[in-house]
């Protein structure tokens, strides 16, 4: 039973580890022209948004928003893949053989 205890709290310990190394991870992604970038954490926190001046303008508006929505959801997509890696990883060295693992 301390065993099970012992093994729960490392995981613990680990999986705190591994959120504060995700918060250190930084995803970019961009539009092709570049003049919409997103930079977001491995936790999936955006951490800047950086728009072009030249696309401030009124007209701009939707293709702003369309292009910002999808450079966000790639950089989180990215940003979800590595913390799921950082998680699985952490399982196998804590829980060998753990099914899913």
């Amino acid at each position: 039973m301390f065993d099970i205890l012992n093994k729960l709290g490392d995981v613990k310990k680990k999986m705190d580890e591994i959120k504060s190394r995700l918060d250190n991870i930084y995803i970019d992604d961009q539009t092709p022209d570049g003049k919409i970038k997103v930079t977001v954490t491995g936790n999936r926190k955006v951490k800047s948004v950086y728009i072009d001046s030249s696309l401030l303008l009124a007209e701009n508006a939707e293709e702003i928003s369309e292009n910002l929505e999808a450079v966000m959801n790639r950089a989180l997509e990215k940003a979800e893949r590595i913390s799921e890696d950082e998680m699985k990883s952490a399982g196998r060295d804590l829980l060998p053989g753990f099914p899913g693992m």
